[in-house]
């Protein structure tokens, strides 16, 4: 039978106005996509423009600007601006609020048992003992520590300004015995290699490095060793063109220890005084490391005789123990002469310093108690004690 046209079309009509009221709230939804991609992109650029705003602010010697941890790169200061900067906010004052968390460990357990007084016998000696233990101290160097009371204090009944500083003084025999000077020649080019693992802060730190050699007056040059990640090249990168230093570098996956060595070429030939090489921070397989770092080594040896002239590796005081099995992988495999610490701003295990200087006589060279480069500071044993004990 054959269908009416009229109903035909009436039923045509029907469906496109279905159509229509379909393809109404899709046009909507689509004009507002396009609106919301729009204000995204004008948010991401009035952010890159704040951004190099603040760049600009810190080049110029402001010190008001922060950014994040995991990506803050900030311009060079001079040695002035690092003296404003410690007598405005003074180093101590930043110490101690860095270590706040440590010293409510160490000084809050030990005050709770001398607060009265106490005698010095192997019960008060475990009590000590445990506190340090607990505070990330390690062992070895809690054992060390109150060895040295039991030694100078045993049988008598002390309080706790004397036994605070009975430890600080034992603590300060242990960084002394680590304490070295620093390789570099009086003369011609000084190689810095930095190791450590991934995510501990070891590019920030070269480029924090970078900063005080320059405000030191030394022409400075960085080498992107580290050609496993490309995050790493890109944020040494990053750091060069802030501090106006040069960068060698090569594409990702290129042979560290030819990267190295173009690095120890270009700065010899440009006169620099101070190469700091980047490395990658792998730790799963220690034979590879082993290798690379010696292929590394060598590779700087042939191009500067007596390179490199130090090998600092970094480590996250957060990390607490973990830190000392770093610092005995990598100097299983290369010689460390020096130690970093960062992030030591408002971590708990602050005590480590005082294990790994026990344990492997390695002298810790900065410490890192906040984000700018002003932060990153010379290591002082007296002031760190004077931080976790108030002595």
């Amino acid at each position: 039978m054959q269908s009416d046209p009229f109903e035909y079309l009436q039923n045509a009509g029907n469906h496109s106005q279905t159509w229509i009221l379909l393809l109404g709230p899709l046009a909507l939804l689509f004009v507002l996509l396009v609106i919301l991609g729009i204000y995204i992109r004008w948010q991401r650029q009035r952010a890159s423009q704040k951004m190099e705003a603040d760049l600009k602010s810190l080049s110029a010697g402001s010190s008001g600007a922060k950014q994040d941890r995991s990506t803050a790169i900030e311009s060079p200061v001079s040695e002035q601006q690092l003296d404003e900067s410690s007598s405005s906010e003074g180093m101590m004052a930043l110490l101690k609020r860095g270590l706040l968390r440590t010293k409510d460990a160490i000084s809050g357990g030990l005050e709770g048992i001398f607060s009265s007084g106490a005698k010095i016998d192997d019960s008060t000696l475990e009590r000590i003992h445990e506190v340090l233990y607990r505070s990330d101290v390690g062992v070895q160097a809690s054992d060390r520590l109150v060895g040295k009371v039991r030694q100078t204090l045993s049988g008598q009944t002390v309080d706790w300004p004397t036994i605070r500083g009975a430890i600080a003084e034992a603590a300060k025999t242990i960084f002394i015995d680590a304490d070295r000077p620093l390789n570099q020649p009086e003369t011609g080019l000084y190689v810095l290699l930095i190791v450590g693992v991934n995510g501990v802060g070891k590019t920030t730190t070269i480029g924090k490095l970078a900063s005080k050699f320059k405000a030191q007056g030394k022409s400075v040059m960085l080498c992107a060793a580290d050609t496993y990640r490309a995050a790493a090249i890109e944020q040494l990168t990053i750091w060069g063109e802030r501090n106006d230093v040069p960068v060698i570098k090569q594409q990702q996956g290129s042979d560290p220890a030819a990267v190295a060595y173009d690095g120890v070429q270009a700065a010899k030939s440009r006169g620099v005084d101070v190469l700091i090489i980047d490395t990658a921070g792998r730790l799963h397989n220690k034979n590879d490391l082993m290798a690379e770092l010696s292929k590394i080594n060598k590779s700087i040896g042939k191009g500067c005789d007596g390179g490199p002239h130090d090998t600092w590796i970094v480590v996250d005081a957060t990390t607490g123990q973990n830190a000392i099995q770093q610092v005995k992988a990598f100097n299983e495999v290369t010689h460390i002469t020096g130690i970093v610490v960062t992030k030591l701003d408002g971590t708990a295990k602050g005590g480590v310093i005082i294990g790994i200087a026990d344990q492997f006589k390695i002298p810790i060279r900065y410490v890192g108690v906040g984000e700018a480069v002003q932060d990153l500071r010379p290591f002082n044993p007296s002031d760190f004690m004077d931080g976790i004990l108030g002595v």
